[in-house]
């Protein structure tokens, strides 16, 4: 797994060390709502296995972020696309003290720079539930378009807002 940096954030790979925080984020359902609902501690386990191993699988994925002057744990970002996923997807979700500070676009852009510069993908998009309008605010932020509205898989219907 590749560690990149921004001017405030790390973005790094994800260990065992991150569980406790990723459990509490997905405990809360305010937090979870929009990225696979409220799990329980295994079920939080796995998520973190799924991150992991999207990583030894593609080469690519979501990154554990933390704030560099402190070391402490802000989020998760980065790119997703597993068997069955429409198209490579940018995602990102922060831990609620985190919000409202920047960090999301910050981490976003530098992970739609990495998609476009290292993986020399051809198209990126991010899927975000119409009713929430951060994950939209921060994709029109980012240049993102809205394209159109798709039933994605099981998670039922998405905006795709296309960033190349």
């Amino acid at each position: 797994m590749i560690r990149i940096e921004t001017e405030r954030l790390q973005l790094r790979p994800w260990s065992e060390d991150d569980f406790e925080e990723l459990a509490a984020f997905y405990a809360d359902e305010a937090n979870s709502k929009y990225v696979g609902g409220v799990k329980d501690i295994d079920q939080a386990w796995r998520v973190l296995a799924l991150h992991i191993g999207h990583w030894a699988l593609k080469g690519f994925g979501y990154w554990a972020v933390d704030e560099r002057s402190s070391d402490e744990f802000v989020g998760c970002v980065g790119l997703w696309k597993s068997a069955g996923w429409p198209e490579l997807e940018l995602g990102y979700w922060l831990m609620p003290k985190h919000q409202g500070k920047g960090f999301a676009l910050e981490a976003a852009r530098r992970c739609k720079a990495y998609a476009l510069d290292e993986l020399k993908a051809d198209s990126l998009v991010s899927y975000i539930d119409p009713a929430n309008e951060p994950s939209i605010s921060l994709a029109r932020k980012m240049g993102a378009s809205h394209e159109n509205t798709i039933e994605l898989l099981e998670f039922g219907p998405h905006h795709v807002f296309r960033h190349f």
